[in-house]
């Protein structure tokens, strides 16, 4: 169980001690970053990957039918985009941007080395603990098709953040086989509409 005062506290110095500010991002932050960023490269993670894994009781889903969303999974690797937060901007989108990851301290926020076109940053990047409660074991593809025809939070359905981060990754050029697989799955099943 995590100490969210302490964690906060621990990674808002943490960030305050920088030369500058990158933040990694491989799902909905992608497509719906909410901070102001001044750069943004394509960057990849090694040791660490996407996984549909995160359960998610509140945004995509509900207690009673929790959806899923992406998370940073130890091993393999991750493509996706850094964002650079302009220095005298680093304190407020700091706590915009962890309100937004954070509200019930499900990750595990860390510095990854992050190898961009331009060479290697440091970005907070928001991992997910294999042994976390809110960490979904692998599923069954009836097991997921299931969560994604029923599944809706706050922020809506589960599919939605499905598909938004899939076309996100196309738009920028950054392939992920399971994204693609997934993305073939609910085509066959008829829960896209025909391409």
């Amino acid at each position: 169980m995590h100490d969210p005062a302490g964690l906060l506290e621990r990674t808002r110095a943490q960030w305050a001690r920088r030369e500058e500010h990158w933040v990694f991002a491989y799902g909905s932050l992608i497509w719906r970053p909410e901070f102001d960023a001044a750069e943004r490269r394509d960057a990849q993670v090694h040791g660490w990957h996407r996984a549909l894994r995160l359960r998610s009781r509140v945004n995509r889903g509900s207690p009673e039918r929790p959806g899923l969303v992406f998370a940073l999974l130890s091993g393999g690797s991750c493509r996706g985009v850094v964002y650079r937060v302009r220095r005298e901007q680093a304190a407020e989108e700091f706590e915009r941007l962890w309100a937004r990851e954070m509200p019930m301290a499900v990750y595990d926020p860390r510095w990854l080395p992050c190898r961009t076109p331009q060479g290697l940053v440091q970005a907070l990047s928001f991992t997910l603990d294999r042994r976390s409660e809110a960490c979904a074991p692998p599923l069954a593809d009836e097991e997921l098709l299931d969560i994604m025809r029923h599944a809706r939070g706050r922020c809506g359905r589960s599919l939605d953040y499905l598909v938004e981060t899939a076309r996100a990754l196309r738009e920028h050029g950054l392939r992920d086989r399971e994204v693609d697989r997934l993305m073939r799955l609910l085509q066959r099943e008829g829960l896209l509409a025909a391409a």
